[in-house]
């Protein structure tokens, strides 16, 4: 195994996949805002912690001058969602947050890597969102957002597609992780509760830190395109199964 980065490796579903990662055998370089965490992490699993914000140029360059010139697998993990508002009462500053962090911090991450995957055979993973495959009520900020980042992915496959580089994109649905609910509703625990409330084992970011292990072990001539993973309960982005809800009707 060779190099991989893994952005947004400060917690949830970032931090377990930089753990999947070196527990198979990659030198993980965890990359996030979070100094703290991205060190202790790093010193967890025998990797390296680079400070990150994928929304500046800079921070992004440097990022880039301590992987250097080789690079064997981009996580691009780093993204999120902000607010749940419906479209006549959008805040478009949480709008451009988002498209900040999943769209352009997306782009720019890969573009300043990708000479380095190149030069390995390497394989970049966008960690997109269930989010993308359509609109639903309060999300159409981060339905365009995750949106955008598929284009992103499924856009390389096709230029890339005489050079030697596998793209892949993973899309989860329901994941229970401490923080991306309690971000999107700005701390309100309640709310943040209430997404999972009655769902029997959302998903957690361990199962999608296996499926990014997966998809970068398998052989170099194997490419998985998009991967869709939603917990058992979870039929559709609409539909999910909820004991409490079930038993009321």
């Amino acid at each position: 195994m060779s190099t991989a980065v893994v952005t947004g490796a400060s917690s949830g579903i970032g931090a377990a996949t930089a753990r999947a990662l070196a527990h198979d055998g990659w030198t993980v370089i965890c990359a996030a805002r979070r100094v703290d965490r991205i060190t202790e992490l790093a010193a967890e699993i025998d990797g390296r912690a680079v400070p990150c914000d994928v929304t500046s140029d800079a921070s992004v360059a440097e990022l880039a001058e301590a992987v250097g010139p080789s690079l064997g697998l981009l996580v691009n993990n780093a993204g999120g969602a902000v607010g749940q508002e419906p479209v006549d009462r959008a805040d478009l500053a949480a709008w451009r947050t988002m498209y900040e962090s999943n769209v352009l911090g997306t782009a720019r991450v890969t573009k300043a890597l990708l000479p380095a995957l190149e030069a390995a055979s390497g394989m970049i993973v966008f960690m997109s969102s269930t989010a993308a495959d359509g609109a639903y009520e309060g999300g159409a900020g981060y339905n365009a957002a995750k949106g955008g980042e598929r284009m992103i992915a499924e856009a390389m496959r096709l230029e890339l597609f005489d050079r030697d580089v596998r793209i892949c994109e993973i899309c989860p649905g329901m994941v229970k992780t401490p923080e991306f609910s309690l971000n999107r509703f700005h701390g309100d625990r309640s709310k943040a509760d209430d997404v999972y409330a009655g769902v029997p084992a959302p998903l957690t970011a361990d199962d999608i830190a296996e499926c990014v292990r997966w998809v970068s072990g398998l052989p170099h001539h194997v490419n998985i395109d998009r991967m869709t993973v939603r917990p058992r309960a979870q039929a559709a982005q609409h539909k999910v199964y909820r004991v409490a809800r079930h038993r009321a009707d």
